[in-house]
């Protein structure tokens, strides 16, 4: 006995190799002694010597099966080697043989949050509580799995719980804050973090989530510094790269960019959660990197549940098809999306819209509301709930309106809802989830030869992937240059992309024009301050005037922004990530638009855009020739008044603007899909054949 207590007093001190000797002296006088086993088997798992713990563990249990903790120990040795099933099994007998083991509740509802089976968490973590209603992990834990399923009121009360008990718990404050950032109430988040980072100030996690919601308050600047710092603590912790490349792209701060561009194609090419896909979209790399970091994304963070409608085939007079979407509000997405919803045939399909977010009243997202058969505001339900709605108003196809994009919700598609789902335009690539049964695209976007880089099956639509709006307003009164802060006179290069998109190398080219041209400047959106001020200083650097760049004031209605973009000569797209929304908005106020076609989805919507317009001496192979072209253009009045006629001539006469026949088109896409499922043949490439113009 003497010599146990000097092991187990070893142990304690963290003595673990003299602990281990004594241990094992104990044993060699008898190899039956359950507590050696046991204390034994816990010392291997925390040294990290798994196979040799499950056998100790094991040997114990043989002794004395019916030892609660010995079962709980087992379990915890189980977690560590991820066998999660054998883990929640283990500490589900330890319950039965000790129902106060509040630790087991504890830790079954750990697992049980892994699987997103958040109600079930809430139960366990409830059952720890009742067992001890001082146990400040059970709170917080329980916190965490109410947040999941948007409850933050009562999240926000268990966080409180938590820190009741036990104030000093950084955890606890970083928990609060999420719950806040969530709330948006973004100050007491920042407050709650600094809080926690005042108790554990190397914690990358409370950096990385500063980061995040100063980002959120579009505090550009601030993020990059909260996420530099992350990252030099901590340079595995899962997006901080990527979230602090996208940081920067956000104010135009270019240093080191081709390095850390190289650093995360890297890391995207060894499948590591660097970045994630709507991040990396920005990042200059070939389509095969792009698919690859949304299959990591869609695998890590929200892999397949157990689906909901497996097997069900409907039988109803239309087809019905819901839209889900956080963007039904004065968003590009809504802008593009509300005329095909106007043109549905509705005698053949009954559409849905399901709304994530609130309305904000806008003239777009009323207009999609009466549009649709029923509008679904679900911003409170959580994601099982959703997916409950659409099983059982029996969806036939569920249209995924964002992808991994801000505000999307991707844990609804993962459980299957509906026997037929797709993503569609609000990202310009794959939702990387095997549980995504088709994408719609184009010819340009996605090559055939790329077929086999997604995990969709692609349907190719005729023409263009997009079908912009023919109903869009635009004010009648065009305002005057002075109004706008332009020059009287010379030429208007126009660039109305978002800040993210301006690569160091499209800028170089857009300097080299400016140069060039005399007198012209180049018009651009509205960007951060800090944005603003680097370009200045970056068309400095390049031999530019700051003040031939021209930032456009805010406008309030979108028909008075389409209106004013007349008074660009030329639009010029951005590269390696292209425009999307924007070149539409462009080309419907009669302004041509120049791009150089890409490498990725993302890269080569203005050349799918301009093919459908029938503008296709507008589309450059590389660089060079996009800046070959801009100087021609520019140089020739004549030849640019040719083009501003042809285009304004082709918005009539060809496809792209053709909002009927395009939903057609989308609505031939539907009825393929369901036939295929209604026959019980599995998803396959779709391509749709063109119709005659309406």
């Amino acid at each position: 006995m003497e010599m146990l207590r000097q092991a187990m007093a070893a142990h304690q001190a963290g003595k673990f190799d003299e602990a281990e000797a004594l241990y094992c002296s104990v044993l060699k006088a008898d190899e039956a002694q359950y507590p050696v086993l046991q204390m034994l088997g816990v010392l291997h798992a925390q040294r990290g010597n798994y196979p040799e713990a499950e056998r100790r563990l094991k040997a114990a249990l043989a002794l004395n099966p019916n030892d609660a903790g010995g079962q709980f120990n087992y379990g915890n040795l189980l977690l560590g080697l991820q066998r999660f099933d054998e883990a929640f099994a283990a500490f589900g007998q330890a319950l039965a043989l000790n129902p106060g083991l509040a630790a087991a509740e504890l830790n079954r509802g750990g697992i049980l949050m892994s699987r997103k089976r958040f109600g079930e968490a809430i139960v366990c973590f409830d059952a720890a509580i009742r067992i001890n209603r001082h146990y400040a992990e059970a709170h917080c834990n329980r916190g965490h799995a109410l947040q999941e399923i948007k409850r933050y009121g009562e999240a926000l009360a268990s966080c409180d719980a938590a820190l009741a008990i036990n104030p000093q718990n950084a955890e606890f404050h970083a928990s609060r804050a999420s719950v806040l950032h969530h709330l948006k109430r973004f100050e007491e988040a920042l407050g709650e973090l600094s809080v926690a980072l005042s108790l554990q100030p190397a914690n990358a996690g409370f950096q990385y989530n500063r980061g995040n919601i100063l980002f959120e308050l579009k505090r550009f600047a601030e993020a990059v510094a909260a996420y530099d710092e992350a990252f030099r603590r901590d340079p595995e912790l899962e997006y901080v790269e990527g979230d602090r490349f996208f940081a920067k792209l956000m104010i135009c701060d270019w240093t080191n960019h081709a390095a850390e561009n190289e650093h995360l194609v890297a890391g995207v090419a060894a499948g590591r959660p660097v970045a994630r896909p709507f991040v990396f979209q920005a990042v200059d790399s070939a389509q095969a990197m792009q698919t690859r970091c949304a299959n990591v994304f869609a695998d890590h963070e929200f892999p397949a549940a157990p689906y909901l409608s497996t097997g069900r085939r409907y039988r109803h007079d239309r087809i019905r098809v819901a839209y889900l979407s956080a963007d039904f509000r004065a968003h590009p997405v809504s802008h593009m999306v509300a005329g095909m919803f106007k043109c549905h045939d509705k005698s053949r399909f009954d559409i849905t819209g399901v709304s994530f977010s609130p309305s904000d009243s806008s003239a777009v997202r009323q207009r999609i509301e009466k549009a649709c058969d029923r509008f679904i505001d679900v911003g409170d339900m959580s994601d099982a709930e959703i997916a409950e709605m659409l099983l059982e108003t029996e969806v036939d196809i569920a249209v995924d309106l964002m992808g991994p994009t801000q505000g999307a919700r991707p844990a609804v598609f993962s459980c299957r809802p509906a026997p037929i789902q797709l993503i569609y335009l609000g990202y310009s690539g794959s939702s990387g989830a095997p549980y995504i049964d088709y994408v719609l695209a184009d010819r340009i976007v996605v090559p055939e030869s790329e077929q086999k880089l997604y995990r969709e099956n692609v349907v190719y639509l005729p023409d263009s992937f997009m079908g912009p709006d023919s109903k869009r307003a635009i004010s009648p009164d065009t305002p005057s240059r002075t109004e706008e802060g332009l020059p009287e006179s010379g030429f208007v290069w126009s660039a109305f992309s978002n800040s993210y998109k301006v690569s160091p190398q499209v800028f170089d080219v857009w300097m080299n024009l400016l140069r060039k041209i005399d007198g012209s400047v180049l018009w651009l959106s509205q960007y951060d301050a800090q944005a603003m001020d680097n370009l200045r200083r970056e068309a400095h650097v390049r031999g530019v005037g700051p003040e031939r760049l021209v930032f456009a004031r805010r406008v309030t209605h979108n028909h008075d922004h389409l209106a004013r973009l007349r008074l660009a000569d030329l639009f010029l797209d951005t590269a390696p990530l292209g425009a999307h929304s924007t070149v539409c908005d462009s080309l419907w106020a009669g302004t041509p638009v120049l791009t150089c076609t890409g490498a990725t989805f993302g890269g080569r919507v203005a050349t799918s855009l301009l093919s459908a317009i029938g503008l296709t001496e507008l589309i450059a192979d590389g660089l060079p020739e996009y800046e070959e072209r801009a100087l021609g253009l520019a140089r020739n009045p004549q030849l640019l008044a040719t083009l501003r006629a042809k285009l304004v001539d082709h918005r009539d006469s060809f496809p792209l603007f053709d909002t009927k026949r395009f939903t057609r088109h989308v609505e031939a896409a539907y009825t393929a899909m369901w036939e295929r499922f209604m026959q019980g043949q599995a998803p396959a490439p779709i391509s749709v054949p063109a119709m005659p113009r309406s």
